[in-house]
Formats: structure tokens, C-alpha cells, sequence
């Protein structure tokens, strides 16, 4: 008597047929609610599109008495805060990661790795309060006068626009760049610092026995064993974090100064996309070309955080599959 395969054996179950069926309409919803989102946006901003042309993504101006309006200022003050947010968490991030890891006692990993991820926890308008009564005031009184005694030298950076951009020189107002940066530093660190730790784990225990037992130092094992075995899914990581700080809106609005204009310094008063969006978009009225150029802002914002996402998955992912 021929034997039967396992698999042709097996009868049908109701109950998989239907959690099957479930997952795939979940996934599908998430699909439809995304692609929704998407397209309600251009289709609301194409007005904005429309009338100014593509020079509206490099415009500065923002003029709702004359109904003139650019992204460039947002645009700007959304990039360059994340990316000074990028460069405080990046290596903060991978140095608690490592220290978690690797040097830290076993009794004191799970609460230092809790302690960490509470941070994530945290509203984002009680960053936003602490960034401007707290953060701020030192800013205005301390960090950024001494910037300026000792970085005021550098040369600035010209552009078309904006013929002299000092970098550390202004007046000390505390709300600003910066101080957006910083606190955008803070929110996305226990981000980068779980993903850099869950990546870390996966780096295979005997490359860094084997570098030990050749005599390599703490050092050596980190910067030619453990960072080129698992650089991508590192980026990966700093991806995760870059989004997160792009799409902040109510931590932003209270340190960044939200002043519609290309920053001038660091030190200066800017605007992020979610921040004008946030500050104006209650008081626009409906079917305006204020209200476009507001959507018009989301659906770049929107483009710009998912591609960075998607960047970031497959980085990981591509991590994943190497370890």
C-alpha cells in the first residue's frame, strides 16, 4: 500500500482558511489607507503645483497677502534639523547600543536597556515643554554664546538667496535651529539605540572571540569586526531614526521659533513642514491656494518620510539576510 505525503494527508482547517484571509485583508487596508492618504494629498495640493510649477519646492517666500507661497524655508528647516539631530544621536545611540551589548554588567542591561526605551515613551509635546522652558533659556544664556566665542570664526557659506550664511553667529535667542535639533536628538535616540542594539546581537560571536584571541583591542574588534558585519543594517537603523524626527510636529513647534524664512545661522528661528502645517492649517479656509500649499507641504513631507522608511527596511532587511 503506497504511503500518503504528509502534506496531501493533511485536510483543510476552516479556522487557518480564515486567519489567512484576515491577514490579508489587514494588509490590504494598510495598503488602501496609505495609497488614500497619498493621493488625497496631491490631488488637494496640485492647485499649489499647478500654479507656482516646480519652483514652489525651491521658493523661499511665504506671502499670504499676495497669495505667494515656497517650500524652501520648511523644506530646510525640516532637513537641516534632523540632520543635526542625526549627528548627536547617530553616535550617542551606537555607543549606548555597544555599551549594552557589550561592556555593561548582565544585572544592569535590562534596566539601563528599559531606562533607554522609556524615552520613547515620552509625549512629544512634554520634549516640546521641557525644550522651551528648560532647554532653551540655557541655550540663549550659555551653550550659544560660547558657540559663538569659539566656532563664530568659521567662514560662512554663500548661496543665491542668502549671500552670507553664518553658521554660529546670530543673536542667542534660545528657540531655534539648534535647539530643534537637539531635542529632536533626544526623542529619536532610544530609537537608534534599540534598532543599533537588536542589529549588534546579530553579529556572530566567534569573529569577536577570534579577534580577542589574536590580541585585538575593544577598539579594533569595533571598528573591523562588528561595524563592516553589520553596516548596513546600522544605516538601516539611522534611518529609523531620521524618520521619526522628520515627521515631529508638536516638540518642533515649540523650539524651532516659527519664523517662516531660510535659517541664517544655526542659532536663527526657522520653520519645519509639520510645524507651518500645525501653526497655520486651523486658520486657513477652505479651498484657498494657503490651504494647497499647505497639503501640497504634506504630500512632499509625506514622499520624503517614506522613502527614507522604505530605505531603512530594506537596509535592515538586507542586514537580516547577511547575518
Amino acid at each position: 500500500m503506497t504511503a500518503v505525503p504528509f502534506e496531501h494527508s493533511r485536510k483543510p482547517h476552516l479556522g487557518e482558511a480564515f486567519f489567512k484571509v484576515v491577514l490579508y485583508v489587514a494588509a490590504a487596508i494598510i495598503l488602501i489607507t496609505l495609497g488614500a492618504i497619498l493621493i488625497n494629498l496631491f490631488v488637494s495640493g496640485r492647485q499649489a503645483f499647478q500654479h507656482f510649477g516646480v519652483k514652489f519646492l525651491w521658493t523661499d517666500q511665504w506671502d499670504p497677502v499676495r497669495d505667494l507661497y515656497g517650500a524652501a524655508a520648511p523644506i530646510v528647516g525640516t532637513l537641516a534639523s534632523s540632520a543635526i539631530a542625526l549627528l548627536i544621536a547617530w553616535p550617542l545611540g551606537f555607543g549606548v547600543a555597544y555599551f549594552l551589548t557589550e561592556t555593561c554588567p548582565k544585572p544592569l542591561r535590562t534596566p539601563i536597556g528599559i531606562a533607554v526605551e522609556l524615552l520613547a515613551a515620552i509625549p512629544s509635546i512634554v520634549y516640546g515643554m521641557w525644550g522651551f522652558f528648560v532647554l532653551a533659556p540655557v541655550m540663549s544664556s550659555t551653550v550659544e554664546p560660547w558657540l559663538a566665542d569659539r566656532l563664530g570664526w568659521i567662514p560662512p557659506l554663500p548661496s543665491e538667496d542668502n549671500p552670507l550664511w553664518w553658521w554660529f553667529q546670530g543673536a542667542p535667542l534660545g528657540p531655534g535651529l539648534l535647539t530643534a535639533g537637539i531635542v529632536l536628538a533626544i526623542m529619536i535616540l532610544p530609537f537608534i539605540a534599540a534598532a543599533s542594539r537588536d542589529v549588534l546581537k546579530t553579529t556572530p560571536q566567534l569573529l569577536k572571540d577570534g579577534g580577542y584571541a589574536m590580541g585585538a583591542t575593544r577598539w579594533e574588534i569595533v571598528t573591523g569586526i562588528v561595524i563592516p558585519a553589520v553596516r548596513g543594517s546600522l544605516f538601516g537603523a539611522v534611518f529609523l531614526g531620521l524618520g521619526r524626527a522628520l515627521g515631529e510636529t508638536m516638540a518642533v513647534v515649540f523650539v524651532i521659533g516659527n519664523a517662516n524664512r531660510m535659517p541664517d545661522s544655526f542659532f536663527a528661528p526657522t520653520a519645519s513642514i509639520a510645524s507651518i502645517i500645525a501653526n497655520t492649517f486651523p486658520e486657513t479656509e477652505v479651498g484657498t491656494m494657503k490651504q494647497a500649499a499647505l497639503l501640497a507641504l504634506g504630500f512632499v513631507l509625506f514622499m520624503v518620510s517614506l522613502v527614507v522608511l522604505a530605505v531603512a527596511r530594506l537596509l535592515l532587511r538586507q542586514g537580516r539576510m547577511a547575518a
